[in-house]
């Protein structure tokens, strides 16, 4: 069962009952064919019934942000783990998982470690992981690479030669939905961590402010610059979306010739354009930095999106079983149908066997080798840093901020 979000319908009041349903809240996206599919099947054999509700992408955050303390808070929803959840867990809003996994030893065993702890606070635990892993690629479109005479490229040169044929032949060299910001963040997030490596974001996080005024901070940001200076992006990125499409469909349409996006990326496009994603979309790592301090191996993304529990969610026993079928056979088939790559123990067993598979063991391979896997910067820190961060990072792009307005701003940022 699929409904809009409906705020006087749903509530979190401790002493109110909800009937026989519980709520299960979702960004919306094409992933909802997953979530569909699960409550379904949960739906069959539980006599107390979830209901899916979803948000459209771009209003998730910051919704769930309004409704999360107030009657109308769901009992599961959607997260990104670490300080998305964390201020929810220092207001006392959501329920540690610890004892269900007690009951249920394969919730934890059934899961990649490392993914698990991400949504860890204060040593408990507050999330399953309920998608797939969730790597930055750089994604691109076979034939206009192909008409322009470019080559997916491997290090910051050939990028940069790229832009160049690509402008030449009258496409967009990079699409960029620069109106929702986020996307934008990318550029930053690889940069930093092939210039500086993984430790910068980490001392940042730890509290050390100086390191936004490194050497290789102000390095990053000149190559941010020396690309959009190029004009490798257009002159309208800050008027596109990614939430509504239109960076997508640049690519697809065939004007433009790259997009930098995470990896449900692939989804969107086999949802919106099929064609396209059977026989044209093509994808590759970020390119090298010469003399960076970053491995080439490194990745940056989200390790997976979590459902946490609201503390005072009706039905916590029904909202256990539901949570098993996130490391269920028909979850993990159903994800790779999309082309994502759940982090349970028994994925890789059917990955030769998805209609994906080409794709999904390049995933696999790239996380399972990559030495450092850096969760997106809005997602690492707490979220009452989304929108300054997300600020600066589209002022800098499109030239309002300079490169000292952008070290103050990152340093502004809160840290517990």
């Amino acid at each position: 069962m699929v409904m809009g979000l409906s705020l006087a319908a749903c509530g979190n009041d401790s002493g109110k009952d909800k009937g026989n349903t519980f709520e299960v809240l979702v960004y919306g996206d094409a992933g909802n064919k997953v979530e569909k599919d699960i409550v379904a099947e949960f739906n069959k054999t539980s006599k107390v019934k979830a209901v899916l509700s979803t948000i459209p992408g771009a209003d998730y955050q910051s919704k769930l942000q309004t409704i999360i303390n107030t009657k109308q808070a769901p009992d599961v929803f959607f997260n990104w783990g670490g300080g998305s959840i964390t201020p929810f867990v220092d207001a006392g809003l959501l329920l540690p998982l610890d004892d269900m996994i007690k009951k249920q030893p394969k919730l934890r065993s059934m899961f990649l470690p490392t993914v698990l702890d991400a949504a860890k606070v204060d040593g408990k635990t507050y999330g399953v992981p309920m998608r797939g892993t969730q790597p930055v690629l750089l994604f691109s479109n076979k034939e206009v690479l192909d008409k322009a005479g470019v080559s997916q490229p491997k290090t910051w040169d050939d990028l940069l030669g790229a832009v160049s044929k690509l402008k030449a032949s009258g496409v967009t060299p990079i699409a960029l939905g620069g109106g929702d910001q986020w996307p934008t963040l990318m550029w930053f997030e690889y940069l930093y961590d092939r210039i500086a490596g993984p430790g910068l974001l980490k001392k940042a996080l730890a509290g050390d402010k100086d390191v936004w005024a490194s050497a290789d901070s102000k390095k990053a940001l000149k190559k941010i610059k020396e690309l959009v200076d190029t004009g490798a992006f257009g002159k309208n990125f800050d008027s596109v979306k990614y939430t509504d499409g239109g960076s997508p469909a640049l690519v697809a349409k065939g004007k433009a010739g790259f997009e930098l996006m995470g990896s449900w990326y692939y989804s969107q496009q086999q949802e919106n354009s099929p064609k396209f994603a059977k026989g044209g979309l093509l994808y590759t790592t970020f390119p090298t930095i010469p003399g960076g301090k970053g491995n080439a191996k490194d990745i940056v993304g989200n390790t997976n999106n979590y459902y946490s529990v609201t503390k005072n969610a009706a039905h916590p026993e029904a909202i256990a079983k539901f949570l098993e079928l996130m490391y269920s056979d028909r979850f993990v088939n159903s994800q790779l149908s999309i082309g994502n790559l759940p982090t349970t123990t028994n994925t890789k067993e059917s990955l030769s066997t998805s209609d994906n598979a080409p794709y999904l063991q390049y995933q696999y391979d790239l996380v399972s080798k990559a030495p450092a896997f850096q969760l997106s910067w809005d997602q690492a820190y707490t979220q009452e840093n989304a929108t300054p961060m997300h600020q600066a990072v589209q002022q800098f792009f499109n030239g309002s901020l300079d490169e000292d307005g952008f070290i103050k701003a990152m340093q502004a940022l809160k840290t517990s």
